[in-house]
């Protein structure tokens, strides 16, 4: 699965080319992604070109190769909003890691367990199981949650040395990967989700990656990203727009995603809890998560079902959310819908303790 990632032919690298970030409006002016190998930098009121080398490159005098290659006539008097070009070979840059918030069942990072709190760098592939998940942070905030059956592996996971932005590329090579992006809004250096027939470069953006054999799906829940396929195609996508990728790499959709279900609060029956909510529109499916934040990053069972009439299980005491997303026949799915619920209950003493078994663990009690 490595080498098939690495070595994905002179057709998807030459892509990465084609991967433009989308530029934001002047107001809000600062790291902006990538374009191919140079990062993308929105000038600020004050900046120069020699502060702006500086900064990112650790050496002012590289202002003159900025010059040229932006065309710039006036290093000092720099327009507000305009896209600074600094190729990726001047950066300075710091390795990074990953570090695991959350681990439900069996992930492997190169067949080693992961345990919450590992880090996790550029080497091995993250591998989850049936029916297990997990959840690592960047050092700049932003949230990998890795669903069941999929394999993930970065290709590139660093730092730069002085701005602290993130350049980061991930490989899905089977299965998806759902990502939060610069959460606090300060930008990335570059952030690269990459299957074996598309690139996506986003610049903060809630976003979904998934690949299969039959080839692979994008989705955008906030911000904005930039989509190349590695046969024919590409495209910008905003937010609430999802794309489809057949296995030739040819882009064969874009479309605006289905709405979030409309839900009720779960009822608790015989069976566990269960929800009835009006069909949406173009559902062929319904995926259920069960996580224990509203966010769905810390994911503990996932369920698909064909009508919106579902059923599911906490899997202990406490407070958890069920979240339902509607999925089209293509196999784009669209935002989350939450609602809370209680974990089992659990027998307790006459103060409220809970009773242990003699495995240390709390007894747990039927609904019924």
């Amino acid at each position: 699965m490595i080498a098939k990632s690495i070595n994905m032919g002179s057709s998807l690298i030459a892509a990465v080319a084609l991967v433009v970030m989308l530029v934001p409006a002047l107001t809000s002016a600062q790291p902006a992604g990538a374009q191919g190998e140079n990062f993308i930098y929105l000038a600020q009121p004050g900046d120069t070109l020699g502060g702006v080398s500086q900064r990112f490159t650790e050496a002012t005098s590289n202002w003159r190769v900025l010059q040229t290659l932006n065309n710039v006539p006036e290093p000092t008097e720099l327009q507000i909003g305009k896209a600074i070009h600094i190729p990726f070979s001047m950066i300075p840059e710091d390795p990074s890691q990953a570090r695991v918030l959350h681990v439900q069942g069996t992930v492997t990072l190169a067949g080693r367990p992961l345990s919450i709190g590992d880090s996790v760098d550029e080497t091995g592939v993250i591998t989850s199981g049936d029916n297990s998940y997990a959840t690592l942070q960047l050092e700049d905030g932003s949230t990998l949650s890795i669903p069941a059956d999929s394999s993930i592996s970065f290709e590139r996971l660093q730092v730069f040395r002085g701005a602290r932005l993130t350049d980061s590329i991930m490989h899905v090579q089977d299965g998806a990967l759902e990502a939060q992006v610069a959460p606090e809004k300060a930008g990335v250096g570059r952030f690269e989700v990459r299957t074996p027939v598309t690139i996506t470069g986003v610049r903060g953006t809630d976003l979904r990656v998934r690949a299969d054999p039959e080839g692979s799906h994008t989705e955008v829940l906030e911000g904005r990203a930039a989509l190349a396929a590695s046969g024919q195609g590409q495209a910008n996508l905003r937010a609430g727009q999802g794309a489809v990728t057949d296995a030739s790499g040819t882009l064969k959709a874009v479309r605006s995603l289905l709405p979030a279900p409309e839900l009720s609060a779960p009822e608790r029956g015989p069976s566990g809890w269960g929800l009835q909510f009006p069909a949406v529109p173009g559902a062929a499916s319904y995926l259920v998560h069960v996580a224990d934040d509203i966010n769905g990053t810390r994911v503990y069972s996932s369920q698909t079902f064909s009508q919106p009439d579902v059923t599911f299980h906490a899997p202990e005491a406490g407070s958890f959310y069920v979240l339902v997303r509607a999925t089209d026949a293509d196999g784009l799915s669209g935002p989350d819908a939450a609602q809370p619920f209680l974990g089992q209950s659990v027998l307790s003493w006459g103060d409220g303790q809970p009773v242990m078994s003699g495995f240390g663990l709390p007894i747990m009690l039927n609904d019924y």
